[in-house]
């Protein structure tokens, strides 16, 4: 499948170039050591930063910090993509890598020389947030001009894994750094492993953009303001009969589960008198239907009726999330998170690796941003919101509205004919 022109409609694509499978891509596999270098110095940087603001305000201070990094990353995505679109994106990557790379060291530093303040934690969450608003579009962007299109959904069950990897052992290293050296020792640490992925990402082979589509006027880029950029992709978004539906329904499911899986979780084992294991339980339950779907795509790859398959992974996951909060025993509402982690996964990867397959290269930056802005910039706003609603509801009507959301994102996706028949090349 490739991008639709102007009109929506799809061309035809040519046959992939044939070679390994992603896992044994070596082009591919370095990509990924960079991707999980830095998901784990994101870990031990964000851990570090919330330490240092504690011992230096309390509580309140952290909330603090951790606004004014999150403020950035949603006001500049959508710019992110332009960037990305504009110099390509491995440029991008690697220059905010060595970005964050000089930032976190030369807190290092700071703190080696005094005690943490105010003023260098807010600073360095600033720049810290406004680098990660480039760094995500462009990432997202970079793995198609690695590895020929039948390989994407692969790389993307081999990214989910990254994630999870790095989520898993960022806080431990940062603990574990912290314990031996300070929090300058734990920053130091984030550092080095941003400078890690740097020979990994200089070494990656990438393909140059194909030709410009025939015809498609909306295909051809952009060489005026980068306001302009931004329109035009925009524009080319909203146009395009497959991704519009698509990133809609994905903003929709992100907004559906993001707040019951983060905050809700927390109130339900409190109500339900899980305790802190239970909850664990049930989390980690997720965790692995999520891994679980992961390996999945990574060793099958293409998956047949791709399109259908996300919408039906979303009325799963939507279900399955309405059970957690339901049910009235932990290991019941462990197997339906499993569930859901498991079809949530599925719809995920599906969903990124038709969005990269489908978009014109020339836009796919700002296509990826418009993803990264829903989940990064809209999704954490659900949480104050579902935190209040079961303060006053209680957590069973919460969950349940939220399964609702997530069977209306399905149900939107499913009016599009050009979504319920997409595939993905193979």
């Amino acid at each position: 499948m490739t991008a639709a022109g102007s009109t929506g409609t799809a061309s035809s694509p040519g046959p992939a170039p044939a070679g390994p499978p992603a896992y044994r891509d070596g082009n591919v596999l370095r990509w990924l050591a960079a991707f999980i270098a830095t998901m784990i110095g994101e870990g031990v940087y964000f851990l570090a930063l919330a330490w240092a603001a504690l011992e230096t305000g309390g509580p309140a201070q952290v909330g603090l910090i951790m606004m004014v990094g999150a403020l950035p990353r949603a006001v500049l995505m959508l710019g992110g993509g332009v960037l990305a679109d504009r110099f390509g994106p491995r440029p991008v990557v690697i220059g905010s890598d060595a970005v964050r790379c000089a930032v976190i060291l030369g807190v290092a530093a700071a703190l080696h020389l005094s005690a943490p303040g105010l003023w260098l934690l807010l600073t360095v969450a600033l720049v810290f947030g406004a680098v990660d608003a480039l760094f995500m579009p462009a990432i997202g962007a970079l793995t198609p001009r690695i590895a020929p299109a039948s390989q994407l959904a692969r790389i993307q069950g081999m990214r989910s894994l990254g994630m999870r990897l790095g989520n898993t052992a960022g806080p431990p290293v940062g603990g574990a750094a912290m314990a031996l050296g300070g929090l300058e020792a734990a920053f130091a640490v984030a550092g080095l492993l941003f400078a890690l992925s740097l020979p990994f990402l200089l070494s990656l082979r990438v393909s140059p953009l194909p030709a410009p589509h025939t015809g498609a006027q909306e295909a051809e880029p952009t060489a005026g303001s980068a306001w302009a950029d931004l329109r035009a992709g925009l524009r080319y978004l909203g146009r395009h009969r497959l991704l519009r539906p698509l990133v809609l329904t994905g903003v929709l499911v992100e907004l559906a589960l993001a707040g019951p899986l983060n905050v809700g979780l927390v109130l339900l084992a409190d109500e339900r008198g899980w305790g802190a294991a239970g909850m664990a339980w049930v989390i980690s339950a997720f965790g692995l239907g999520a891994a679980a779907s992961a390996l999945l795509l990574t060793a099958r790859g293409r998956l047949p009726r791709a399109g259908a398959l996300v919408l039906a992974s979303i009325a799963v996951a939507a279900v399955a999330l309405t059970a957690v909060g339901l049910l009235p025993s932990v290991p019941a509402a462990a197997a339906a998170a499993g569930t859901a982690g498991l079809a949530a996964g599925l719809c995920g990867g599906l969903a990124l690796a038709l969005t990269q397959t489908s978009a014109d290269p020339r836009y796919l930056g700002r296509v990826m941003s418009v993803l990264a802005l829903g989940n990064i910039g809209l999704a954490p706003l659900t949480f104050p919101m579902v935190g209040a609603a079961i303060g006053l509801w209680g957590t069973a009507p919460v969950y349940l509205a939220a399964g609702l959301l997530g069977l209306a994102a399905a149900a939107v996706g499913s009016a599009s004919a050009e979504l319920r028949r997409a595939e993905l090349p193979g």
